[in-house]
């Protein structure tokens, strides 16, 4: 195959290219000097020799800013969002279906009341708890309510920050050591009548079992009087536990408590194990039913949801024995059937 002839490029057409060239490096030097030469407040100020220039605060992690995302245009897209994509994801992954709800038939506003705020404190095996939950929670209080997030997690960058506040209102909060401008923005909000979702766990489940309840919300409901409501949500570990990689369909639970308020004179102590003896009973609800679990409770035989003290072995058969008492979680797959020889 021929090949065809190169075509030469005129001189002239050569020169002007030149110039162009040695035109805009000239320019680039030229703004580069302008932009070395311009001082204060095109550039930061310099700082003398010997002198330490503290470091600018983190504006991630528990500093994350977040007041924006309850304006009322962040709400109208965020309940656009929680009744759309976030329901339809719930309602695909999860399947989950809700009890208890009329326990909260009293605190339901009249007339142009508004909504008196709530404390809910669901236990917590799994991201898909937040979007459960959210969806789960009836109105008016999901139309005004925030979920307290690990700062270390959900705000550790930007992105992921900002998707976490105009998704989920969320709040950060840090899990290690909970600083007193969180609890104090969080006070505000509710005095502002937000309701709170707050896991007292702290963090998800390693192993599928539940962990020790933490003095926060407690705290919270003691300092606002605003009521705990105790939540129990099942199923989700197996579906989307901590260390899995993608979801596993199934069915979920979410049982709703009624509300409680700390007695007079009660201490956060008192009251936060009040909390969790609450939510172990819709723990025991979720697999048995309302009147059995109340029973059991009377009897002080209401089912450990922290596990049995045994090695990690035992713990997971005991935890898979656990769960084919209910209808959730690993509990919809289909069994094995082995061949027959």
């Amino acid at each position: 195959m021929a090949t065809r002839p190169s075509v030469p490029i005129p001189l002239a057409a050569r020169r002007v290219t030149a110039r162009a060239v040695r035109s805009t490096r000239r320019t680039t030097v030229s703004v580069r000097s302008t932009i070395a030469k311009a001082g204060f407040p095109y550039r930061k100020p310099s700082v003398p020799g010997g002198i330490s220039v503290p470091k600018e605060p983190s504006k991630l992690g528990a500093n994350f800013d977040t007041e924006w995302a309850r304006s009322p245009v962040a709400n109208a897209v965020r309940a656009v969002v929680t009744e759309g994509p976030l329901r339809m994801l719930v309602h695909g992954v999860a399947t989950p279906s809700v009890y208890g709800a009329d326990r909260l038939e009293d605190f339901k506003p009249r007339d142009d009341e508004d909504a008196r705020p709530l404390i809910f404190t669901p236990n917590h095996h799994s991201h898909l708890d937040t979007p459960l939950s959210i969806t789960s929670i009836p109105m008016p209080w999901r139309r005004k309510l925030v979920v307290a997030a690990a700062a270390d997690y959900f705000f550790s960058s930007q992105l992921k920050g900002t998707a976490a506040a105009l998704m989920l209102n969320a709040l950060p909060l840090d899990r290690e050591a909970t600083g007193r401008k969180s609890m104090e923005q969080i006070t505000d909000l509710i005095a502002d009548g937000w309701s709170l979702v707050i896991y007292p766990e702290g963090g998800r489940s390693p192993d599928g079992w539940g962990q020790d309840f933490k003095g926060g919300p407690a705290y919270l409901s003691s300092k606002t009087g605003a009521p705990i409501v105790p939540m129990f949500i099942d199923g989700t570990g197996a579906i989307f536990g901590k260390g899995m990689k993608r979801p596993k369909p199934g069915k979920t639970k979410v049982v709703f408590g009624a509300p409680m308020t700390a007695a007079e004179g009660e201490s956060t102590r008192r009251f936060n194990a009040r909390i969790e003896r609450a939510v172990s009973i819709l723990g025991d609800e979720s697999l048995t039913d309302f009147w059995t679990a109340r029973q059991n409770a009377a009897k002080g035989s209401t089912p450990d949801p922290k596990g049995p003290e045994f090695q990690s072995w035992r713990r997971t058969w005991t935890l898979n024995e656990q769960r084919k008492r209910g209808t959730t979680g690993l509990r919809v797959r289909q069994k094995r059937v082995w061949p027959e020889l």
